[in-house]
C-alpha cells in the first residue's frame, strides 16, 4: 500500500507541474504575442501591416479615423494621432509587465511606456506611463481589440462626425439650391461652410450660426476656376424630417452700413467668434482649400488645382484618402 500511495503522491505532483508548467507556458506565451503587438499600436499613424494584428472591427473604426474622416475645423481629432508618445519627437519603449486571461477568448496587458530619444537615452525625469492593450483570441491567434478603451473614443466620434456631416449636408444642399442659382453659375458651386455655432433644440430641430460662402467654379482640365461667389453668413434653423435634416428659415446678416449691427444682433453670444473667422482672410483661405480638398475626394473627380482668388497662380491640392468607409 505504501508503494501505492507513493506512485499516487509521484503522479500527483507531477500532474500539479504539469499543470503549473502549462499555467507559466500559456501566460509567457501571451506576455510574447502583446509585446509583439505592441509595434501595432497605432500612434500617429494606422500601420497597413496592422490588419492581419488587430480585430476587423478595431481595424475598421482606426481606418475610418485615419482615412476616412474630413479634416475641418469642426472635426478636429488631433487626439487620435497620440495614442502613446505626445507631440514631442520622442519614442515609445513598450514593457509588458503583467498579461490578465479574463475568459477562455480575452485577456488585458498591463504595458509600461516611456518615452525615450532616437539614440536610445530618455530622461531619468520622465514618467513611466501605464496603458491596457486588449487582447482577443480569434481563429487560435491572439489580436488587439482595443488599447486604453480607445474603440469607444472612436465610435463616439465618428457617430458624431456623422450627424456634424449631416448637417453640413444640408446646409450645403440649401446654399445651392436656393442662393447658389442666383450668381454667376458655373459647371460645380462649392459652398464653404466655416461653422460658428451650433445648438440643438430637440431631437428633432437644430440652430447652426455660421460664416457661409456661395463659390462657383469651371473646370478646365485639372483645375477649378473660380466664375462667382459671396458671403452670407448667419443663423439657419434646420429641421430633422424622417430621418433627413433640411434648412427651414436662414436669417442673414445685412449688407452695407447694416451689416455689423446685424451681425452682432444675429450671432449674439456668439458674435467675437464669428468676427474673428469672417475677417481673416487667412483661415477663410485655408478652410477654402481643405473643403475643397473633402468634396473633391468624396465625388472622386480628376482635380488637382484651383484659382486661388482672382490670381491665375493655381495651388495644387494633395491627394486626398477615399472617402468610403468600412464602419
Amino acid at each position: 500500500m505504501k508503494g501505492v500511495k507513493s506512485h499516487l503522491i509521484a503522479a500527483g505532483l507531477i500532474l500539479v507541474c504539469g499543470i503549473a508548467t502549462s499555467c507559466n507556458s500559456r501566460e509567457e506565451q501571451l506576455l510574447q504575442r502583446a509585446t509583439e503587438l505592441c509595434q501595432y499600436i497605432p500612434d500617429h499613424q494606422l500601420l497597413e501591416q496592422s490588419k492581419g494584428h488587430l480585430t476587423d472591427d478595431f481595424y475598421a473604426l482606426l481606418d475610418t479615423m485615419f482615412n476616412h474622416l474630413p479634416e475641418h475645423e469642426a472635426m478636429d481629432h488631433e487626439w487620435l494621432y497620440y495614442f502613446v508618445t505626445g507631440n514631442g519627437g520622442t519614442i515609445a519603449d513598450y514593457e509588458v509587465v503583467a498579461v490578465e486571461q479574463t475568459d477562455a477568448s480575452h485577456a488585458v496587458a498591463t504595458v509600461n511606456v516611456r518615452q525615450v530619444w532616437e539614440d536610445g537615452s530618455f530622461d531619468e525625469s520622465t514618467d513611466v506611463e501605464e496603458h491596457r492593450l486588449y487582447m482577443e483570441k480569434v481563429n487560435g491567434q491572439w489580436l488587439m481589440s482595443d488599447f486604453d478603451e480607445h474603440k469607444a473614443d472612436c465610435i463616439r466620434y465618428i457617430a458624431n462626425n456623422r450627424k456634424e456631416q449631416a448637417v453640413r449636408d444640408a446646409i450645403s444642399d440649401y446654399l445651392v439650391k436656393e442662393i447658389g442659382v442666383h450668381y454667376l453659375q458655373g459647371e460645380l458651386c462649392i459652398p464653404t461652410l466655416m461653422m460658428v455655432a451650433e445648438e440643438e433644440t430637440d431631437s428633432a430641430q437644430a440652430r447652426v450660426w455660421g460664416d457661409f460662402w456661395i463659390l462657383w467654379y469651371n473646370i478646365a482640365g485639372d483645375t477649378l476656376v473660380n466664375v462667382s461667389g459671396g458671403n452670407h453668413s448667419g443663423y439657419m434653423t434646420l429641421l430633422n424630417e424622417d430621418g433627413a435634416l433640411r434648412v427651414t428659415a436662414f436669417e442673414q446678416t445685412e449688407d452695407g452700413a447694416r451689416n455689423d449691427v446685424s451681425a452682432r444682433r444675429i450671432f449674439g453670444q456668439h458674435y467675437d467668434i464669428y468676427q474673428n473667422m469672417h475677417s481673416n482672410q487667412a483661415v477663410r483661405d485655408a478652410v477654402i482649400k481643405e473643403q475643397l480638398q473633402e468634396y473633391i475626394s468624396r465625388h472622386r473627380l480628376p482635380i488637382r488645382y484651383y484659382q486661388e482668388g482672382g490670381n491665375i497662380l493655381c495651388i495644387e491640392i494633395p491627394k486626398v484618402a477615399d472617402t468610403d468607409s468600412e464602419v
